[in-house]
């Protein structure tokens, strides 16, 4: 607990010392950089200036998490803009190649370098924390590369942490799962489609909608692999006809269970580091 107390205080520290300037937010709505949101508006307050957050539209990420950003930044009191990107065009991304990451988040972050620009602010700031650095990230590169400041990182803050504290702060972001791109639900190398993906998104909505949280569907092809928490396998099961009949409609020819459950990146097992 002493070990969290010093990481928070050195959070606020940092957060303050940039927000007596506007500064921008890369914002996903999720956990991470839903906490900086809170955090940099409560202090803008304080000195009169303004957080800039940003949510990026793109072709790999569910439609309705603009909604959700949009609604988030509004009631923290951001001023909330969203950046159109077509990652599969400009990019270079279509083949799934296995520095996508990179490429992905440098033509991201590079716009948003540019829109910094054009509104006379210096600093940008991105939710990636401890546990990030540990697995395979090569989108941190391109962050780095740009001088995008990552504060829950600086202080070393894992993943529990910030839940625990956006909750201390009662942020409903806290308790969000991950949602990290529909193109990390197919194996490297293989061609990405727009129409694939809303697929995917189509899937696990339907099984968030039954209850899960964790969820993933990655596909193989003709075939979709379910991954949800360990706990939850036996209510997959309960649901199998269902399930079985909107997969098919679909379009998936095979429908499994990953008997290893929910685990982040497992398309990356055997990927060899960027």
């Amino acid at each position: 607990m002493e070990e969290y107390q010093r990481k928070k205080a050195a959070l606020h520290r940092m957060l303050e010392e940039y927000v007596q300037e506007d500064v921008m937010l890369a914002f996903s709505g999720g956990a991470d950089s839903g906490l900086l949101l809170y955090m940099l508006c409560e202090k803008a307050k304080i000195y009169g200036t303004r957080v800039h957050a940003v949510t990026v539209h793109t072709t790999l990420h569910p439609v309705h998490e603009i909604e959700e950003a949009a609604r988030e930044a509004q009631k923290a009191g951001a001023y909330h803009s969203v950046m159109e990107a077509d990652e599969l065009k400009e990019a270079g991304i279509a083949a799934n190649p296995a520095d996508r990451c990179y490429r992905c988040k440098r033509y991201l972050y590079g716009k948003m370098v540019e829109l910094a620009a054009e509104r006379g602010i210096r600093y940008i700031m991105e939710g990636t924390n401890e546990d990030d650095l540990h697995v395979y990230r090569p989108g941190i590169l391109a962050v780095r590369e740009l001088g995008i400041i990552s504060p829950l990182a600086a202080v070393h803050m894992h993943k529990d942490e910030v839940r625990n504290l956006a909750s201390e702060y009662g942020i409903t972001l806290a308790k969000k799962p991950a949602s990290p791109c529909l193109a990390t639900r197919f194996p490297y190398g293989t061609r990405l489609r727009y129409e694939d993906m809303r697929r995917v998104e189509r899937a696990e909505e339907f099984l968030r909608s039954e209850g899960f949280y964790n969820v993933r569907v990655r596909v193989h092809g003709d075939i979709a692999r379910i991954e949800v928490d360990e706990k939850d396998m036996g209510k997959i099961l309960s649901l199998r006809q269902g399930l079985l009949a909107y997969f098919r409609e679909l379009g998936y020819a095979y429908i499994t269970l990953d008997l290893e459950g929910f685990r982040s990146g497992s398309m990356d097992i055997n990927v060899k580091h960027f």
